[in-house]
């Protein structure tokens, strides 16, 4: 679905604040319930509102981490806009993301990765699989699974909009509700609208941490003699174009589509015929690269599109591995108190 204008304007979302009262009682009352251990440590990375603010490239840099320390890490996702209801380990050469979802799919090229719309099935699976630890790209809310680390994501950018809960607003939750369920908060870019989460956190004790996206230097460089069309069907496409002009790259024009789009026949000829009428090299997201797969309408945009590959740098980044690494000592701890 395409974001609300009025999400992300001071007192936006008024008339439909009752509604957001009730989801967000329904809400809190959810999150407040007690979860299952999955018996292996689990680190979730989550949003407080709707739409994305960074969470998988999260993900992957704290599964980076935990595979120099030699860790088994398995990723376990819901598997968003797709179809498998799991528990099922993801194959890139298998299948596609209208199967299992975009995010299981870049996932799965760093570490084995679980979709399962079942999260305690999908942590049992993980572990019989062999995992020591599991990594959750999104999941916050929901309450089936213990946390052993809920890192929580914003965009410094939009923050939390109008403070509203959904549909009122942008948020899952009433934000206090979610902020005295986490354990740290990252703010992804230039703080100047986090300004309330950050307070809020600090006032709870909660460590902060600030990150940029930065994208590859290598495919940049590659870009900037070339002017491109630019599209993305993510969370807040925004970003992404942001990304590209601070990168130097010639946007010459753009196309935005709701978060997790699914290109049909008439967005390929579109975006080929607007590409072709101005020579523009057609560039978009890894997400939505990893979307055009496996779908025959789509071969001849995915042959024609390039995508920008992005790292999430943190840079506390001493201390981010240093709190996900304690994770890992809080498990022996544990393990040898029940011997």
């Amino acid at each position: 679905m395409r974001e609300p204008a009025f999400w992300w304007q001071p007192g936006g979302g008024a008339l439909l604040g009752p509604l957001g009262s009730i989801y967000g009682m329904a809400a809190a009352l959810r999150m407040g319930s007690k979860g299952r251990s999955a018996g292996v440590p689990v680190i979730c990375l989550g949003n407080f509102t709707v739409g994305g603010a960074g969470k998988t490239p999260a993900a992957l840099e704290v599964g980076r981490l935990l595979l120099a320390a030699h860790e088994r890490v398995f990723f376990l996702s819901r598997g968003y806009g797709g179809r498998r209801a799991g528990p099922l380990r993801v194959d890139p050469a298998k299948h596609s993301a209208a199967a299992v979802g975009d995010e299981p799919l870049l996932l799965a090229r760093l570490a084995p990765t679980i979709v399962a719309r079942n999260r305690t099935a999908g942590a049992e699976a993980a572990r019989r699989d062999g995992a020591t630890v599991i990594v959750m790209d999104d999941g916050f809310q929901n309450p089936a699974l213990t946390k052993d680390l809920a890192i929580v994501l914003v965009d410094g950018r939009r923050g939390i909009g109008n403070g509203r809960v959904f549909p009122a607003g942008p948020l899952r939750a009433p934000l206090e509700t979610q902020m005295r369920q986490a354990h740290a908060v990252i703010v992804v870019g230039p703080p100047d609208h986090a300004t309330i989460v950050v307070e809020r956190a600090r006032r709870l004790n909660l460590a902060i941490y600030h990150a940029r996206l930065v994208p590859d230097a290598a495919t940049v460089s590659a870009l900037k003699e070339r002017k491109v069309l630019a599209y993305a069907g993510i969370g807040d496409p925004e970003k992404f174009f942001a990304t590209l002009s601070e990168s130097g790259i010639a946007v010459a024009e753009r196309a935005s589509f709701p978060d997790h789009h699914r290109y049909g026949k008439t967005d390929v000829r579109a975006l080929i015929a607007r590409a072709d009428a101005d020579n523009l090299m057609l560039l978009t997201t890894e997400k939505d690269l990893v979307r055009l797969s496996g779908k025959r309408h789509l071969a001849g945009l995915a042959a024609r599109s390039h995508a920008l590959p992005v790292r999430l740098v943190i840079d506390e980044a001493e201390a981010f591995r240093a709190m996900i690494l304690k994770v890992l000592s809080r498990r022996v701890a544990q393990s040898l108190t029940a011997r």
